[in-house]
C-alpha cells in the first residue's frame, strides 16, 4: 500500500496502523490525522478517492463521514451558548414555539445536546426529499409526541438530531446551520468541512463515493456476533433502534449530488481527516496559527456528562456530553476525558483535552459497526502507545 503523507518522529506508531488497515481490516482509501499541542503530528492518507474505484486518494480528498458530523454540527449551537444568544436550561420551546406540542414544553436545550429530548423517531419516516428540504424534518419532529419523558433518560437521536439542531440554530440566527458553521467556524479555522456541500466543492471532484464493504477473512475477529438484545433490536421493524435509524425512509443515497447539497447536521457532513482533527484541536485550544473555537469553559461543558447509562435506541450503555459522544465501552476514545463523535462505518473524531490531541479518521469504505469500528480503534491504540 502506497501511503502518502507526513508523520512526526514517535508518531510512528499511528503509520504502522494504518497501513495495517489496509492490509489486513479492509480499508479502501481512508485518511487519519492528528494534531497535538496545537500542531499537526500525523497527515496520512492512501487507497483510492473511491470505495469501488481505482483514482487514488489524494491530499485533499474529503469524504461524507456521517454521524461524526454530528460532533462538528455541536459546536454551532455551544458557540451561540458562548456568546450569550443561546441558554442551554432554557426550554426549547422558548426559541421554537412549535417545538413544546405533544408534551415537549418543558425539553430544555441541553436535553436536546444529550440526546434526552424524546424524539429519536418519527410516527412516519420521512422521504430523502422531504428530509433534505428545510421544512419538512422540522415540522415533523415538533409534532411529534416523545416516547418517553424528556429529560428521564437518553436515547441516540440518529436522524432526528439533523432537525432538532438546524431549526434551533435558525430560530435563534435567521441562518442555517450549516451556514454559520461555514462562516464562524470552517472559514475562520481555515478547513475543509461542510454541512451543505457547495456548488463549487462539488464541481472540483474533490469528495469520493462511499459504498458498504464486508470484513476479508484475513480480519477473522471483526466478524464475531453482536450480543443478541442488539441484534434483536436492529432486526426488529418495530423496535425504537430501527424506527430512529429509519426516520428518514428510504435511506438516502450518500453519493448523490443532492444529498451532499442539504444541510442534514446528523449525517451528511463532508470533510478531510485534516479538518476534523485541526476543529477538535481548535476546540481545546489555540492551533498553530493562533485559531481557537471554544473558550475554556465552553470545552469544559462539551466533555461533561450529561447523559450516561443504558441507551434506548442503541441497547448499549453510552455517555453524552452537551452535543458529543464521550468515551465508553460502546465507543472507546483516547481517555475518560476525550469527547467526539463516531460515524456510522468507520469515521471517528475526537479531542482529549488532557493529551492536547485532536484527532481525525476518515474512510469510504463503510463497514457494519455504529460506534466502534475495528480500523479506528487500532489508530487510537496506536496513537495512545505513541503518547
Amino acid at each position: 500500500m502506497d501511503i502518502q503523507g507526513v508523520v512526526t518522529a514517535g508518531f510512528e506508531p499511528v503509520r504502522d496502523a494504518f497501513v495495517r488497515n489496509f492490509e489486513v481490516l479492509g480499508d479502501r482509501g481512508a485518511a487519519v490525522a492528528v494534531y497535538r499541542d496545537g500542531r499537526k503530528v500525523v497527515d496520512l492518507w492512501g487507497g483510492t478517492r473511491d470505495a469501488d474505484g481505482t483514482a487514488p486518494w489524494t491530499e485533499d480528498t474529503a469524504q461524507v463521514v456521517r454521524s461524526a458530523t454530528k460532533g462538528v454540527a455541536a459546536a454551532v449551537p455551544l458557540l451561540l451558548h458562548q456568546r450569550g444568544l443561546l441558554d442551554l436550561d432554557a426550554p426549547v420551546g422558548a426559541y421554537w414555539p412549535e417545538f413544546k406540542a405533544g408534551g415537549k414544553e418543558k425539553v430544555l436545550v441541553r436535553d436536546l445536546l444529550a440526546h434526552r429530548a424524546g424524539v429519536p423517531a418519527l410516527d412516519r419516516g420521512l422521504t430523502a426529499a422531504e428530509a433534505a428540504d428545510g421544512v419538512s424534518g422540522p415540522r415533523a419532529v415538533a409534532a411529534q409526541r416523545p416516547f418517553w419523558e424528556p429529560g428521564t433518560g437518553h436515547g441516540y437521536h440518529a436522524q432526528t438530531y439533523s432537525w432538532l439542531l438546524s431549526e434551533l440554530v435558525l430560530r435563534v440566527t435567521g441562518r442555517t446551520l450549516g451556514c454559520v458553521l461555514a462562516e464562524e467556524i470552517a472559514e475562520p479555522l481555515g478547513v475543509d468541512f461542510w454541512i451543505g456541500l457547495p456548488d463549487a466543492e462539488a464541481e472540483a471532484g474533490r469528495v469520493g463515493r462511499v459504498a458498504p464493504v464486508e470484513p476479508p477473512e484475513s480480519a477473522g475477529m471483526l466478524r464475531t456476533r453482536p450480543r443478541r438484545n442488539v441484534s434483536e433490536a436492529y432486526a426488529d421493524p418495530a423496535s425504537l433502534t430501527r424506527r430512529a435509524f429509519a426516520a428518514i425512509d428510504p435511506l438516502p443515497d450518500e453519493n448523490a449530488p443532492a444529498y451532499r447539497a442539504a444541510e442534514l447536521p446528523a449525517s451528511n457532513g463532508i470533510g478531510t481527516a485534516r479538518a476534523l482533527a485541526r476543529f477538535y484541536g481548535a476546540t481545546i485550544g489555540v492551533v498553530e496559527d493562533g485559531a481557537r473555537i471554544f473558550t475554556p469553559a465552553t470545552t469544559a461543558l462539551a466533555a461533561r456528562e450529561h447523559s450516561a447509562g443504558p441507551d434506548r435506541v442503541l441497547v448499549v450503555n453510552t455517555r453524552f456530553g452537551a452535543g458529543y459522544m464521550l468515551h465508553g465501552p460502546a465507543s472507546p476514545l483516547l481517555s475518560p476525558a476525550s469527547f467526539g463523535h463516531p460515524g456510522r462505518g468507520g469515521s471517528l473524531a475526537f479531542a482529549d483535552p488532557e493529551a492536547g490531541i485532536g484527532f481525525g479518521y476518515v474512510t469510504n469504505a463503510l463497514a457494519k459497526s455504529v460506534t466502534a469500528d475495528p480500523r479506528a480503534q487500532a489508530l487510537v491504540r496506536a496513537l495512545k502507545s505513541a503518547l
